[in-house]
């Protein structure tokens, strides 16, 4: 008997939840699915690092900083076809005076030089400036400052540049 009681109570509590969870008023939207937020962040408008090596050569007085070339699938998963990262670059441009490294965001450059720290990482807004391959590590440090210092006013006035262009 009490068996036969407690299955016609769970019976009536289930019965009870599921008349509570079907609704027969307008429906709502908090009922519906939410989509996951995009976890790689949007590509952001402004100077790209294929642009910043041109622009740094011709801030520094020669005509190429050597050898340019696009080497973003070794920094980017997506790039390599893979799942994408948060923390992919966007573009990388490799010359024979330096690496350029693009990132979404001035964090996430922030945070790669810093798990760079062993090596000659320099951070520049959303660029991170590397010196890794042979013949970058030739690149004197006055050298080195120099194209972090023209990197820093590049990008400045291209931002600003954008920013004017956007208002007019």
């Amino acid at each position: 008997m009490k068996a036969r009681t407690a299955a016609t109570a769970l019976l009536a509590a289930a019965a009870l939840s599921l008349t509570a969870c079907s609704g027969s008023g307008p429906a709502d939207d908090s009922a519906k699915p939410k989509t996951l937020p995009n976890k790689t962040p949007a590509a952001p408008t402004g100077l790209t690092a294929k642009q910043a090596a041109a622009m740094l050569a011709d801030a520094t007085g020669v005509t190429t900083l050597g050898n340019p070339s696009d080497n973003t699938a070794s920094c980017s998963q997506k790039a390599a076809g893979k799942e994408p990262n948060p923390s992919d670059c966007l573009q990388l441009i490799t010359t024979d005076t330096v690496s350029i490294y693009e990132y979404p965001s001035p964090r996430i450059a922030a945070h790669r030089v810093e798990f760079m720290a062993t090596e000659d990482w320099r951070q520049v807004g959303r660029f991170a400036l590397a010196w890794n391959d042979r013949d970058q590590k030739l690149t004197d440090d006055s050298h080195r400052d120099d194209l972090v210092k023209a990197l820093q006013t590049v990008d400045a006035v291209y931002d600003l540049n954008e920013a004017t262009a956007s208002t007019s």
